[in-house]
């Protein structure tokens, strides 16, 4: 592929020219390191599952490269991009680097970080993530950080939202990370831009009793009205004691758990109430404890209509629930038991066959991304081990993941490898996952190298876009160098091949040390390293 003239930072392809005028198309070149690092928070080749490391100056040199030579603006806009277009796996880093942006020395910067603060920061614990990191990163610095620009930034980010929207925020997040809604409302020097605002912030700053003596006599316009009756409602059911009552304005007002008190959520019949609404992806994050709480009980009508959301084809796309995402939820309730405390449970029958039925059904929720996939399995080792930090063995997780790109991507082929060769794999989208997995655990083992695939694919002149190396491994074992062997297929197939390796029960070791942007390790296995996969195989990191 010919390198880019381009020195501008591009979303359509990762193939720029670096910051000193290199031509190699294959260079991890600032731009790279900068997505890296927005997609999971490192500028490396390693992506590890689960992990929520705190991101720094230290581990932003691209970043602060880039804003050196004077591309900011690029910088902010490449930002804005992968908070809105669900590319990074973690938001904390896009929170960091607009902070950083936003008290950079160039005036365009901070102009066009404080413009792109309401579509990066789209709820409010995403602002006080932005405002903690603005904090954190001006200590040890003479200035204050409640300049013009962050005051008018953060006074627009409260008034250009929909009113009743806004009232439903603050009342669900109160406050986050040391910082509280009053606090911002007080530092950025608001200036309510409409009458519904006005109340909402009042009731903010001088709380409920002020607003019933200031509006009790008022002709008030039919928002702020809504406003103020929606707020009424919050009010009664934090005062409440009584179920009957907390129960019927949840009911009506579609209140969530997050505006209840501690007490209230001790009522099986108050959380009954709230699983009718409860958003999807939530509902399959508490099973467990709702099976637990007898809140959820066999035959049950609560449990019917919790089973019927799960498998309802609507309701799945409408919460965009991923197949993989669906995996783990099914394995953790089919385990009967949390990852930490004593919560223990009898995983009803009717869920799991629901949650079955589901991960069929989400494979519609995967967008195509329209390249030449190849899936390998490594089946020299045993694949009965468990991938961290889930309930789920590697056998099942690699035919999971053979399963999502066989159904979801048209050109896909699906191979097994072990003793040094391919071995039978008929492996189709057609299979079910338990047929997927029987179907890779039956192969013996043996000794194993993770280029076969590479070297199969070129040998029979099969043109690849991304290679997907499953295996249980951590320490990745060789005929011929990874990187050698890609840059061989890239030269006989023409295709702009890339190879992503996965150690499913690996805990941090990488291919190589390698400066090929088209390798990336995967250390575990979760939801984000699919988002990583397709952002690779897009030219997006």
């Amino acid at each position: 592929m010919e390198p880019s003239e381009s020195t501008t930072i591009s979303s359509s392809s990762n193939h720029a020219l670096n910051s000193t005028g290199g031509a190699c198309p294959w260079e991890v070149n600032d731009r790279v390191r900068l997505c890296r690092f927005l997609c999971y928070g490192s500028e490396g080749d390693l992506y590890t599952a689960r992990e929520e490391g705190h991101v720094s100056v230290q581990s932003a040199g691209a970043l602060l490269c880039l804003l050196q030579e004077g591309r900011g603006a690029e910088v902010v806009e490449e930002i804005r991009r992968f908070a809105q277009d669900g590319r990074a796996v973690r938001p904390g880093p896009s929170f960091f680097a607009l902070a950083l942006c936003s008290q950079h020395s160039e005036l365009k910067t901070r102009q066009a970080a404080f413009k792109a603060l309401k579509e990066v920061c789209r709820d409010p614990a995403h602002l006080f993530s932005f405002i903690q990191n603005k904090k954190e990163l001006k200590e040890g610095m003479k200035c204050g950080m409640w300049g013009r620009a962050l005051r008018k930034a953060v006074s627009d980010w409260y008034n250009e939202q929909d009113s009743m929207s806004l009232a439903a925020a603050l009342t669900k997040c109160k406050q986050r990370e040391g910082w509280s809604h009053q606090d911002l409302l007080r530092l950025s020097h608001t200036k309510p831009a409409n009458d519904a605002i006005a109340l909402i912030s009042k009731y903010v700053t001088k709380g409920w009793k002020d607003v019933q003596v200031a509006y009790a006599d008022k002709e008030n316009s039919e928002e702020v009205v809504r406003v103020l009756s929606y707020l009424e409602v919050v009010e009664r059911v934090r005062h409440s004691c009584d179920e009957t009552e907390v129960i019927n304005l949840i009911e009506e007002h579609k209140l969530e758990r997050e505006h209840l008190l501690t007490d209230h959520l001790k009522s099986k019949q108050v959380w009954r109430a709230l699983l009718k609404d409860m958003p999807l992806q939530s509902v399959l994050k508490i099973l467990g404890k709702m099976t637990s709480n007898k809140i959820l009980e066999p035959g049950s009508s609560e449990t019917q209509a919790v089973c019927d959301r799960i498998q309802s084809e609507t309701s799945l796309k409408k919460a965009k629930i991923h197949p993989f995402s669906l995996l783990l939820s099914s394995e953790n309730y089919k385990r009967g038991q949390g990852y930490q405390g004593k919560t223990k449970w009898e995983p009803d029958s009717s869920i799991l066959k629901a949650m079955d039925s589901a991960f069929y059904k989400s494979f519609t929720n995967v967008e195509p991304v329209g390249k030449r996939f190849l899936v390998a399995v490594d089946v020299s080792t045993s694949l009965s081990s468990i991938v961290p930090g889930t309930s789920v063995s590697t056998a099942v997780a690699a035919a999971a993941i053979t399963m999502i790109f066989a159904r979801t991507e048209a050109d896909t082929d699906v191979l097994a490898y072990s003793e040094g060769a391919l071995v039978p794999c008929s492996v189709s989208a057609d299979m079910t996952l338990a047929q997927a997995t029987v179907e890779l655990v039956k192969t013996p083992g043996g000794s194993t190298d993770c280029t076969l695939p590479i070297t199969w694919a070129t040998e029979n002149g099969k043109a690849v876009d991304v290679f997907i190396i499953l295996t249980n491994n951590p320490l990745w074992t060789f005929a011929a160098s990874p990187v050698e062997s890609l840059k061989k297929h890239r030269q006989k197939s023409g295709a702009n091949s890339k190879l992503v390796m996965c150690g499913l029960t690996s805990i941090g070791h990488a291919i190589a040390d390698s400066e090929d942007r088209g390798l990336l390790s995967i250390c575990g296995f979760d939801l984000g390293a699919l988002t990583v996969i397709r952002n690779l195989a897009q030219d997006l990191i």
